[in-house]
């Protein structure tokens, strides 16, 4: 399979370089300042996927250079930020046939991406590993709480072609699954970043002290409340009935194996980047805007968020 993975991060270099080392051709896109990082280098992966390294087919930082490259899937791994501006760039090379792979946290990304494509074209899918960068080509998956789960929510592309890819990304060393249900997994993991990252990033702690601390508990509790009020009147569906159902799940079952990991919007704040806050709490505030409902507790928190950021 021909593959280009949009964004070289951490996500980024583990899908290039599992899928490199599988045998697969792999392209790069990456903002100019980071191609003399990359270019010609060995890429490699430690951590949880094991040990991997091979050598992209190619790194690219203009549209232009793709056009006669017949790309038959992009996974796309920038940060939600910088979504809209990827698909355009994705636009000018795309075929017909080209199928984009949203690697990506958030809320919003597969809404803009088929205003620019076709439903046919766009696959959601909820990455639910962590990685850091160890240096440019190079990093460590850090935690994994579940298979990459895959799917088209308006049923768009065909199932087999879905599971195929599932089974050459999995095959490539990185478990993943098709699902039908995608859109409500996604949302599973909106709840539980919504709830973690921005609290640990501003506290600087991680996701288990987030949990034992009454104060920051009550503040979860209320961060998941408003998102099951925010989601049912906007008619989104949610794997859960309530926030009481999520929550006694969240707490007993998601937050223990990942206790002592740290957000990657702490992270962010620490290397004085941009986070994703406005598409995690800041999209539940807006979509409570967009149904008449209050969320003074998501609204205080992007704020927070995005103080920290300029305090940077």
């Amino acid at each position: 399979m021909k593959v280009l993975v949009f964004g070289i991060g951490a996500l980024g270099t583990v899908f290039a370089t599992c899928l490199k080392a599988d045998g697969h051709t792999v392209y790069c896109f990456v903002k100019p300042h980071h191609k003399s990082k990359l270019e010609g280098k060995e890429f490699k992966i430690t951590g949880l996927f094991g040990e991997k390294s091979a050598v992209p087919d190619g790194i690219f930082t203009s549209p232009e250079e793709l056009k006669d490259k017949d790309v038959e899937l992009v996974i796309l791994c920038v940060k939600a930020f910088d979504t809209e501006k990827a698909l355009k760039q994705i636009k000018e090379f795309a075929k017909e046939n080209t199928l984009i792979l949203l690697a990506q946290n958030g809320y919003g990304n597969y809404e803009k991406a088929i205003e620019v494509f076709s439903k046919k074209q766009v696959i959601l899918g909820r990455v639910i590993f962590g990685a850091r960068v160890i240096e440019p080509g190079f990093a460590e998956v850090t935690v994994i709480a579940d298979d990459v789960v895959i799917g088209q929510p308006h049923k768009e592309i065909p199932e087999e072609k879905l599971k195929y890819i599932a089974e050459t990304l999995t095959k490539a060393g990185i478990p993943t699954r098709y699902s039908p249900d995608v859109y409500k997994i996604l949302w599973d993991k909106i709840l539980y970043n919504s709830a973690l990252n921005p609290l640990g990033a501003l506290l600087e702690c991680n996701y288990g002290k987030l949990a034992e601390i009454p104060e920051t508990k009550a503040l979860m509790d209320k961060i998941i409340e408003e998102i099951f009020e925010v989601t049912k009147a906007n008619d989104i569906e949610l794997n859960w009935s309530s926030a009481e159902e999520y929550k006694k799940v969240f707490y007993e079952k998601l937050v223990p194996p990942t206790a002592a990991h740290y957000p990657s919007m702490y992270y962010d704040i620490k290397s004085g980047k941009k986070t994703e806050i406005d598409a995690l709490n800041g999209a539940i505030v807006r979509l409570g805007e967009k149904a008449g409902i209050p969320t003074p507790v998501n609204e205080v928190i992007t704020a927070l968020i995005k103080a920290k950021e300029n305090l940077g």
